[in-house]
């Protein structure tokens, strides 16, 4: 239980699930396993979270052929990948900083997170690994690469920032089956996470507050636990289709009340999310992805909400 932090004992003991917890622990490691090794050199994204200089987190997306990412130590991953210079975190990590990554194949609905340290090198980063752990297949969606159809690379668009989401931003949460979130400690250190679920599992509740049902994961509660001692996040919602990013910013707050989440399938408990910045980036990917197959596990949607805007 060593591996958990003053944050996530709290949210597990209130969850009811320290054994539970105590028993997953044992899946974090502080070195890469052999199996993993293959895998992440088969990867052509990850998805990465930090603290950007404005101290807000961010989450944000690298690419590469595979083999960009690369084990290059029992301990060390090398990143062959730099973030564009309009994005949240490019500055950020033109310096030491903790990063939350996460690998994720859709194809296979295999992940495998990690949290440590970056620098910057040359050819883009080098991660010195604190925690190594892969989670399991539960809500991720199937998706077929189809790089291989995505246009040329031409010159991207200037990114779109906003205080708050606008009808389309608001549109493409709403149909969203998938996002990442980043969150810290009270001591910085980075995480990633990912969320999926049914399209409309991520509610906009107005133009600057989300709100989203917990479901049942692990029992590590990395992100909840997060939450716990420092309300700041970042979501990321990729476009799958078209390769576009949407970036937000803010805080988020987790609602214990039983009453709130039986009104939501399959919610354990809430998390609410006010957005505070949001940074839209159009073809950012190369990637592009099929039409989802939904996971089995996934509950259903939670009705659909009305109201202006909505």
């Amino acid at each position: 239980m060593g591996v958990y932090h003053q944050g996530e004992r709290s949210v597990q003991e209130r969850a009811g699930l320290l054994d539970h917890a105590g028993f997953s622990s044992a899946a974090i490691k502080d070195e890469i396993p052999d199996i993993a090794v293959d895998f992440l050199a088969q990867q052509p994204m990850l998805v990465i979270g930090a603290a950007g200089d404005d101290g807000a987190m961010w989450a944000s997306l690298l690419t590469g052929a595979p083999g960009f990412l690369t084990a290059s130590g029992p301990a060390s991953l090398a990143i062959e990948a730099a973030l564009p210079a309009g994005d949240p975190l490019h500055r950020a990590l033109t310096r030491p900083a903790r990063l939350g990554m996460i690998a994720i194949e859709p194809a296979t609905r295999r992940r495998m997170r990690m949290n440590g340290t970056a620098r910057p090198t040359a050819g883009g980063l080098h991660a010195d690994l604190d925690q190594v752990y892969a989670n399991c297949p539960k809500y991720i969606q199937k998706r077929q690469p189809l790089t291989a159809s995505a246009p040329p690379a031409v010159p991207a668009p200037p990114r779109i920032h906003s205080g708050e989401l606008t009808p389309a931003q608001m549109a493409l949460v709403q149909a969203a089956d998938t996002f990442f979130i980043a969150t810290a400690d009270r001591e910085g250190n980075a995480d990633a996470s990912h969320r999926g679920g049914h399209p409309g599992f991520l509610q906009v509740l107005s133009p600057t507050r989300l709100r989203w049902p917990d479901y049942v994961g692990n029992a590590m509660f990395g992100t909840l636990g997060n939450l716990e001692v420092d309300p700041r996040a970042g979501l990321l919602l990729p476009d799958w289709s078209t390769g576009t990013l949407l970036q937000l910013t803010g805080t988020a707050t987790v609602d214990w009340d039983p009453g709130h989440a039986a009104a939501l399938p399959g919610a354990q408990r809430i998390v609410e999310f006010t957005v505070e910045h949001a940074v839209q980036a159009d073809h950012a990917s190369p990637l592009r992805w099929s039409a989802p197959q939904y996971s089995r596990f996934n509950p259903p949607a939670p009705p659909a909400l009305s109201g202006p805007g909505l």
